[in-house]
């Protein structure tokens, strides 16, 4: 079984200070969902209202369309995930999983099969007559995940859950997490600070910034299309070219920055709408590091322009290369490690491209570094 998740208006607030504010969002049954957002900007506090920990100050939360006011986190059908784990040392892991059947009363027996099934489930065969801390990190998050699963949940929460794991272990939890949710076929929310984890096992993603939804969106539609400089700027890497609206061609938008004449189109507002801009309007011009390519790469691209080399930042399959126009923009190109790249020196000026259609133009916005 599994639900959608609906949030009509939802804020949560402590006093003066909201920590999710008017909030609308709503999560189909079988998605993997993620609230994806820098720390403090109110996503766990969602988590928190979703799973009846917290009660919105405003606002209806609905999960199989059933309004959730009044009914508490042990008759919700949701289970969650917390960044912790919170697995008992002492227990064995098939008792750990079991754990809230035998809170429910379900026989010795019964909870062993389940356990068992779990564990399978999880690719940890063999494993329940162990302690926890016999296992590594990432089979104690899969212990926790077999546990969370145990009540069968209609909605799964999960609250960064990989955070405390190293890099590898971290990328290869990502696509066993996946995995696990497309087996089980219920629906996952997801909380996390990480763009990587959010862009590589979501369906769709929300961008959260000081308790508000910026945008909502498919993987590839966030990252290619931010509705606003913070999504821009906290989706992956980006250069910001302040500058002037000089003309206005239908969805394409020519732009003045730093000495230079760009083309770019017109931001997406959301919903099949896009800003519309005119003449001397201020503006950020957002180009993507790999959508800008040195002069000599086979690419086409109608945006030309010339940056004083700084230097080169060696990243195993790629290099990034720091540039600057006029001592004041700074840009950053990444290109694969096989682009032959010795014919840059300090004293040269390198002249880059990138195609119109690889960058886009927002009203002025605050940045996610601001």
């Amino acid at each position: 079984m599994s639900a959608d998740v609906e949030l009509q208006n939802v804020s949560v607030s402590f006093g003066n200070f909201y920590a999710a504010k008017n909030v609308s969002v709503k999560i189909e049954k079988g998605e993997f969902f993620s609230f994806l957002g820098p720390s403090g900007c109110g996503k766990t506090t969602l988590l928190r209202a979703i799973s009846g920990f917290s009660e919105p100050s405003d606002g209806k939360i609905l999960i199989g369309n059933q309004d959730m006011a009044g009914i508490g986190p042990n008759k919700r059908p949701t289970s969650l995930i917390f960044q912790n784990l919170a697995l008992f040392p002492l227990m064995s892991v098939a008792d750990n999983i079991a754990f809230s059947l035998e809170v429910r009363g379900t026989g010795k027996v019964q909870r062993r099969k389940r356990a068992d099934e779990l564990l399978e489930l999880v690719a940890l065969t063999g494993q329940g007559d162990k302690k926890v801390h016999e296992l590594s990190g990432g089979q104690r998050q899969r212990v926790a995940i077999a546990r969370a699963l145990a009540i069968e949940p209609e909605v799964l929460l999960l609250d960064e859950p990989l955070s405390a794991l190293d890099l590898k272990l971290r990328q290869k939890m990502r696509i066993e997490l996946r995995e696990i949710q497309k087996r089980v076929g219920i629906t996952f929310i997801y909380i996390t600070h990480d763009q990587g984890e959010a862009l590589t096992m979501s369906d769709r993603i929300a961008v959260m910034n000081q308790g508000e939804l910026e945008q909502i969106g498919s993987c590839h539609n966030v990252y290619e299309s931010p509705c606003t400089p913070f999504v821009a700027t906290f989706v992956g890497e980006n250069n910001a070219f302040y500058g002037t609206v000089s003309a206005v061609d239908g969805d394409m938008v020519n732009v003045s920055a730093d000495g230079n004449n760009f083309s770019a189109k017109a931001g997406d507002l959301g919903e099949g709408k896009k800003y519309t801009f005119k003449k001397g309007d201020k503006v950020i011009m957002f180009v993507r590091p790999e959508s800008i390519f040195l002069k000599d790469q086979n690419n086409q691209a109608d945006n030309v322009f010339t940056a004083d080399f700084k230097a080169i930042e060696f990243e195993g399959n790629l290099k990034n290369i720091y540039m600057s126009i006029n001592g004041k923009q700074n840009v950053r190109c990444s290109v694969s490690n096989a682009v032959d790249t010795t014919v840059l020196s300090n004293s040269k000026n390198v002249e880059l491209k990138f195609s119109s259609r690889d960058a886009v133009v927002l009203p002025v916005g605050p940045l996610a570094v601001d």
